[in-house]
């Protein structure tokens, strides 16, 4: 039997009733009431928080996910609410802040279009974005759906659209485009297991297929309820996580891995001791690792912070609200990002110096914090308030995020917080093959002289001041990509590793 709408985790609380940090029942996370978190705010010295936008409901409300930087040098975003029907908009912002709504959803009859929205949106190579909604659709279930950068939007596939819904429903979490031109992602209910969700692949053109469906082992130990994206990593396959399941109980969640034939693979079961409930996706670092966080569990059950090898052998780094009153943040519903220092940044919903708003924090790879910014300094939350998305870091060098709550109206905000990193360059894919087409997104590259990759010249065109187009040369090896303009020498944020 079909879960209701009501039953959705995030759609109608952001908080799940806790025992011990951990979902004393699905149920009980899936009905839990909203509970809003108030918090905190004084930047660091070297540091300049910016509030560069506050949603006034017509332009979109509750942005839940983060940003992409896309091929014009602009970001892209989601705003779960709002709108003119308030079933959540796509908008883009400049840098500086100039934000303009594309689209409004709901804007079909029943919601054909789609409702409701968590993820943020990638921008596939093709040039258009591509994203989710957890409703909506002919069945009302939700949809994949692509939206060129200038609003005009296309559903690609309404999902339980087959019987039983093996195929999937409620996707929570965004896509990613792999090597191969698909893109992939996770469904939180439905599969031919026990509404336990999947994972999925789908082309540009629309043809879903269903990979693998969890809860297909015995208490759910292979994992249930994907919530995050995944990421595909060097080795080519997938990796993620579930907010359930495991082999110690149904409330503490896996990370598992899966490869493009759909073979999957419970890389580790969370205990709560070491982290519970990972609502975020992964980040593979440039030592090979992956980086991550969960929502509970830990030393005070206030969330984690933690490295996993490919292996599957897990590290807590963190362990938040380790400080009093909890001023080092709590609840980390976001993934992280490695910045350009290699250090890795992200975001807490809760705790920090003002109360329980939230932070913005620093961690190194080996655990120490630094909390950056504390929301709610400003009078009524001016600054914002519960920041659930990750960071990205643009090719400025800055950080921009965003915020559920807060800002001028109290219905969120998008942010940026500078930190004195310089400018880079971004290659996508940020891993490729000889004569592969690359894009290289970066700020000021009209009159750019030369591009190699670890040293090896390569032919480019400059088609804009935030992109190069090339391909990977012959006789190129790992390493970074460097972009020769007139100022300078900027350089690849990660290593670009040419495949064999």
């Amino acid at each position: 039997m079909k879960r209701s709408t009501r039953d959705l985790p995030r759609s109608y609380g952001r908080r799940f009733h806790r025992n011990g940090g951990v979902l004393t029942s699905w149920w009980a996370r899936a009905c839990a009431a909203l509970v809003l978190f108030a918090a905190t705010a004084i930047a660091l010295p070297a540091q300049t928080f910016t509030t560069l936008h506050s949603f006034n409901d017509t332009d979109g409300a509750n942005p839940y996910a983060g940003l992409v930087q896309a091929n014009d040098g602009n970001l892209y975003g989601t705003t779960k609410n709002g709108g003119a029907n308030n079933g959540g908009t796509v908008f883009k912002i400049t840098p500086g802040g100039a934000l303009t709504r594309l689209y409004s959803f709901c804007s079909l009859s029943n919601c054909l279009d789609g409702y409701i929205t968590y993820a943020g949106l990638v921008q596939a190579t093709d040039g258009n974005l591509y994203g989710t909604m957890v409703l909506g659709g002919a069945h009302d279930d939700g949809t994949v759906f692509k939206i060129t950068p200038s609003g005009t939007r296309t559903t690609l596939y309404s999902f339980c659209s087959q019987s039983g819904c093996t195929d999937g429903r409620y996707p929570e979490a965004g896509l990613v485009q792999a090597t191969d031109g698909n893109l992939y992602g996770t469904t939180y209910f439905g599969g031919g297991q026990g509404d336990g969700g999947t994972v999925f692949k789908v082309t540009p053109s629309g043809m879903l297929t269903t990979l693998y469906s969890f809860c297909s082992q015995s208490d759910c130990a292979g994992g249930d309820q994907p919530a995050a994206a995944l990421v595909q990593a060097t080795d080519g396959n997938f990796y993620g996580t579930t907010l359930g399941g495991g082999t110690n109980g149904p409330y503490y969640g896996t990370v598992f891995k899966i490869t493009p034939s759909e073979a999957l693979t419970t890389l580790y079961s969370f205990d709560g001791t070491d982290g519970a409930n990972p609502q975020a996706g992964l980040v593979q670092a440039s030592d090979g690792n992956f980086y991550g966080t969960t929502y509970g569990g830990g030393a005070n059950n206030d969330g984690t912070i933690f490295k996993i090898t490919p292996s599957g052998t897990l590290t807590t780094l963190y362990s938040f609200c380790s400080q009093s009153g909890c001023t080092d943040g709590a609840y980390p519903e976001a993934g992280l990002v490695q910045a350009t220092d290699g250090n890795f940044y992200g975001t807490t919903y809760g705790g920090g110096a003002n109360g329980d708003y939230g932070t913005v924090f620093k961690i190194t790879p080996s655990g120490t914090l630094t909390t950056l910014y504390s929301f709610c300094s400003q009078s009524d939350c001016a600054d914002g308030d519960g920041p659930g998305a990750a960071l990205v870091q643009n090719t400025n060098g800055n950080f921009y995020g965003t915020t559920f709550y807060g800002g001028a109206n109290d219905y969120g905000t998008v942010f940026s917080l500078s930190v004195g990193l310089r400018p880079f360059v971004d290659t996508q894919p940020a891993l490729g093959r000889v004569g592969q087409p690359v894009r290289i997104l970066g700020s000021n590259l009209t009159g750019a002289t030369s591009v190699t990759f670890n040293g090896t010249p390569a032919v480019f065109t400059v088609v804009s001041r935030s992109l190069i187009t090339t391909t990977v040369p012959a006789g190129a090896t790992t390493g970074t990509v460097r972009v020769t303009i007139p100022s300078g020498t900027l350089t690849s944020n990660l290593p670009f590793r040419v495949r064999p």
